[in-house]
């Protein structure tokens, strides 16, 4: 595999080009990251083209519905799914919410769903208020030290109780990979269903969550490139055996049994967007021709090589330094670039700071409550978060440990 091509890349993002922008670097990509030409470009082409009901006879509306069915074809192609099990809704949070009262539904008193406190608010809530129900929550808590999830850990809370396995594939402030087919497959043996959190994931590259083997899987476009919408693959054994969610008449259509909500139809529409900067990226780098799942994972790898070699300068730069915790391992190979680091000061007063350093970045929990206090974080301090992708520059990378070195 050959090295990312960083000029070419950075040319897909308006931001860069952008007078306003200039000067700065962006380091809070895990709030959010830029979005890419091919998404604005078809979302401007829809509200000025298709902007009528789609899926009708005339052309305006047909040529409307058949880019929101290529949106979804092309991104479950990625993602090495059938296509009717990859739904959009409007945010994973919302997502989320609305599988849980499917499970509520399912689940019988006394079943038991295992929940972990490295999540995100979103992939912990909403499952943990099934307790209300009668519901037995298990937690499958991290190493108060390195933040890590153990799998042994699991097995021990695992029995025929148990419906449901829910864990992120990485934190938004640990940071760690965790090995989500290995977990997945503790989690089948006992007979549970696995819901993976991918939201922290997927902007460093898209996973084949066919190979993966989770039953649920989460991520936000919005994060990934693209629009505002949450994407959510539902494999068809689950999806048809928990009750429908949506308008009774649309019971028989998976990818809409999980949205009751209306779609946004021109942010559907430009997901397309995501797989059109995939085959970029693949087509400029002399990547593998034919089968979209593999072209996927090409970009994936390639994103993956870019930033840990931009990463473990950073981590090496944070590690030792007085006053500061590194939140998570310090070997680049096992984390995604998201560093969160607690300080002696507040956290969000040295984002203030970083910014006189022409840094974007972040201070305060990030909806990382549980984590945080698990590890003994100080929540009034917070944590500062340093996150990037694959577009950021070496130059970038250096502003950056110049400014740390700065404010710390």
């Amino acid at each position: 595999m050959g090295t990312l091509d960083i000029d070419f890349v950075r040319a897909q993002f308006p931001a860069f080009s952008e007078p306003s922008l200039q000067g700065q670097a962006f380091f809070e990509n895990a709030g959010g990251s830029y979005t890419c030409k091919p998404v604005l470009d078809r979302l401007t082409r829809y509200y000025t083209q298709r902007k009528v009901q789609p899926y009708g006879p005339y052309d305006a509306s047909r040529l409307a519905g058949e880019e929101m069915d290529e949106a979804r074809a092309r991104m479950a192609a990625i993602l090495g799914v059938n296509t009717d099990e990859l739904s959009f809704g409007p945010s994973t949070t919302q997502n989320t919410y609305v599988l849980a009262q499917a499970f509520r539904q399912w689940m019988q008193p006394g079943d038991a769903v295992v929940v972990t406190n490295q999540d995100h608010e979103a992939n912990s809530g909403p499952w943990r208020r099934l307790a209300e129900d009668g519901v037995e929550i298990r937690e499958w808590q991290i190493d108060p030290e390195t933040g890590s999830l153990n799998p042994q850990d699991l097995e021990n809370l695992l029995d025929e109780k148990v419906r449901l396995v829910c864990f992120p594939h990485c934190s938004n402030v640990i940071g760690e990979i965790n090995p989500v087919t290995e977990i997945t497959a503790i989690a089948h043996a006992a007979g549970a269903f696995v819901c993976v959190d991918g939201v922290s994931y997927a902007p460093h590259g898209f996973p084949n969550v066919g190979n993966l083997g989770s039953d649920i899987y989460l991520f936000s476009a919005y994060k990934t490139y693209g629009p505002h919408q949450g994407c959510m693959v539902i494999r068809r054994t689950l999806g048809e055996l928990l009750p429908n969610q949506a308008h009774y008449f649309n019971g028989d259509s998976l990818y809409k049994r999980f949205t009751p909500a209306g779609p946004d139809h021109a942010q559907i529409a430009a997901s397309a967007g995501m797989a059109d900067y995939v085959d970029l990226l693949c087509d400029h780098h002399n990547g593998p021709q034919g089968d979209t799942t593999e072209r996927g994972s090409f970009v994936h790898d390639l994103m993956r090589e870019q930033e840990v070699a931009l990463l473990q300068p950073v981590l090496d730069a944070v590690k030792d330094r007085n006053a500061v915790r590194l939140i998570g391992t310090s070997d680049a190979t096992r984390r995604a670039p998201t560093v969160a680091l607690a300080l002696k000061r507040n956290a969000e007063a040295v984002a203030a700071d970083l910014v006189e350093h022409g840094i974007m970045a972040g201070g305060g929990d990030f909806y990382a409550v549980r984590p945080l206090q698990a590890m003994g974080v100080d929540l009034e301090q917070g944590v500062l978060r340093v996150s990037f992708t694959h577009y950021t520059s070496q130059q970038e990378i250096d502003q950056l440990l110049g400014a740390l070195d700065a404010v710390l």
